[in-house]
């Protein structure tokens, strides 16, 4: 679902050369039901090999990965693991939703309205263990470091980049803020046209907490009263009227009863992202393309075009990269990253 906070959170547009040699973690869940919801053809329909299988999300994976390599950045895909049981109520809703547009794109199939079609098919994506097994494989070959969260992949990005172990965490959802993150990159589908074009949107978290004149904690209560995965949120509240109760400051639980919530059925959810389950990170280990295994995976595995393929590989190959240590800030020394 992803908080509503468009409408209160002001971002910065950052050229592509404030990003080139930063880590970042990308929220992979959030960034493959993106493929998956708009690489698709005519009716709908994602793309698929000669068998039959999915290929929208690997053909997203190639692209977005060569893309932000060959601009200089160095992402660190961190992947969902178990929900939290507080989760099942959204879980539950995404998938009763996802029934209703599959018979949706089914009728509009018929009646061949192919724009109705494609929104609709959109909206009946869905993300397999087995998918996420096959982008963790392609990613590897890339030479780019995947993370398999113990839950929230979310929080584990927040966590891995408040800890200085990379710069910020991307995606396209806000949920990283309330986890702690201290910088999150959103439109990291940008396509830069060289030099400093914007590229993506930064949003600074401790800046965000001044322009909006609250606190970490008052943020949390925002998004509690706005709503998140694991709390339905208070009626009749949204994001601009969820501030203007918080700017009042009148403490946790007088602010969640002015609301008409139950400060003490929410301290669950409230526990999810003030101590969220995450796990100790390695080091992060970019490694040069394997061109053979890509071709293995994508052009003998599923049809890929083999020129496709390897333009879009020759582009991060051929960028040229910053060096980066471990936590994640940049160094002016080059390394050569990208293979032989």
């Amino acid at each position: 679902m992803g908080l509503p906070f468009g409408d209160i959170v002001h971002s910065v547009e950052v050229p592509w050369s404030t990003l080139s040699g930063r880590l970042l973690a990308v929220d992979g869940n959030n960034a493959v039901y993106q493929f998956l919801a708009t690489i698709r053809q005519r009716d709908g329909q994602p793309f698929s090999d000669p068998q039959g299988h999915a290929t929208s999300h690997l053909i997203g994976v190639l692209y977005r990965t060569t893309s932000l390599l060959a601009q200089g950045v160095r992402p660190v895909w961190v992947f969902d693991g178990k929900p939290p049981d507080l989760k099942a109520g959204t879980l539950g809703a995404r998938f009763r939703a996802k029934e209703r547009a599959e018979a949706e794109w089914k009728d509009a199939v018929e009646r061949q309205d192919w724009e109705t079609a494609r929104k609709k098919a959109a909206a009946t994506s869905r993300f397999t263990r087995p998918m996420a097994a096959e982008a963790v494989e392609l990613l590897q070959a890339l030479g780019v470091p995947t993370v398999q969260a113990p839950s929230e992949g979310e929080a584990q990005a927040a966590r891995m980049a408040s800890e200085g172990r990379v710069w910020a965490a991307g995606s396209e959802d806000y949920d990283s803020l309330l986890f702690g993150a201290p910088r999150l990159v959103r439109g990291l589908a940008a396509r830069g046209r060289g030099g400093d074009q914007p590229a993506a949107h930064l949003i600074e978290r401790e800046k965000l907490l001044e322009e909006l004149g609250i606190s970490a904690e008052e943020l949390l209560l925002l998004g509690l009263i706005v709503g998140t995965d694991f709390n339905d949120g208070a009626k009749g509240y949204g994001p601009k009227k969820g501030l203007q109760l918080v700017r009042q400051h009148l403490g946790w639980d007088a602010t969640l009863r002015a609301a008409n919530l139950e400060p003490n059925e929410l301290e669950a959810a409230a526990a999810i992202f003030r101590t969220p389950e995450v796990a100790p990170i390695g080091e992060l280990s970019f490694h040069p393309i394997d061109i053979p295994s890509v071709d293995r995976i994508l052009v003998q595995g599923r049809g890929f075009s083999a020129d496709r393929v390897h333009a879009a590989l020759a582009r991060a190959r051929h960028a040229p990269s910053v060096a980066v240590p471990a936590d994640g800030r940049r160094q002016s020394q080059l390394d050569g990253f990208g293979g032989a």
